[in-house]
């Protein structure tokens, strides 16, 4: 990230072999998950790929 912030985070939108250290990466705020069919919904960030 260009704050040269570090952590350990899921990629989407990216294939693993495309996935290189260093690269630039965005944030994006995405569902995580949810507690059963009416349960409270789990929202936070993944990052993907920079365009």
């Amino acid at each position: 990230m260009e704050e040269g912030v570090r952590l350990t985070s899921q990629l989407i939108d990216v294939k693993p072999e495309h996935v290189k250290i260093g690269m630039k990466v965005q944030a994006t705020f995405r569902k995580l998950g949810q507690e059963g069919e009416a349960g409270v919904i789990h929202y936070g960030y993944k990052f993907r790929p920079m365009a």
